[in-house]
């Protein structure tokens, strides 16, 4: 897959507690950008944040630390990130969890697989 200089950063926070039956919903997000053809995604797991509702989570609290932040990033085509917005819409209504969804420019330097 060739990916053109010019695309766009799509950036999901979500919880690690967030699920749809027993699959997080970080899973699911990178399963169905897989499935769509997304060029790639990667999840990083946080060791501190906060999001609207300011409950801090936090690693060094053992009670906090079930729900930490989750960053999911896809970088593709923008009509392709544009695309894949009604799924995460689709997603979020199922697990019933609260998120939030950026998207930033980006300029690809290099987009190689493994040879």
């Amino acid at each position: 897959m060739e990916l053109n200089r010019e695309a766009k950063l799509l950036r999901i926070f979500v919880g690690d507690s967030d699920k749809i039956g027993s699959i997080p919903v970080y899973e699911k997000i990178v399963l169905e950008a897989k499935q769509r053809g997304l060029a790639g995604a990667t999840v990083f797991k946080g060791f501190m944040g906060f999001g609207q509702s300011s409950r801090l989570h936090t690693s060094k609290i053992l009670r906090l630390s079930e729900d930490l932040p989750i960053i999911i990033e896809i970088v593709d085509e923008l009509e392709k990130i544009d695309k894949f917005l009604p799924v995460l819409d689709k997603i979020f209504e199922e697990a019933n969890c609260g998120g939030l969804v950026t998207i930033e420019k980006a300029e690809v330097i290099k987009y190689t697989g493994r040879k």
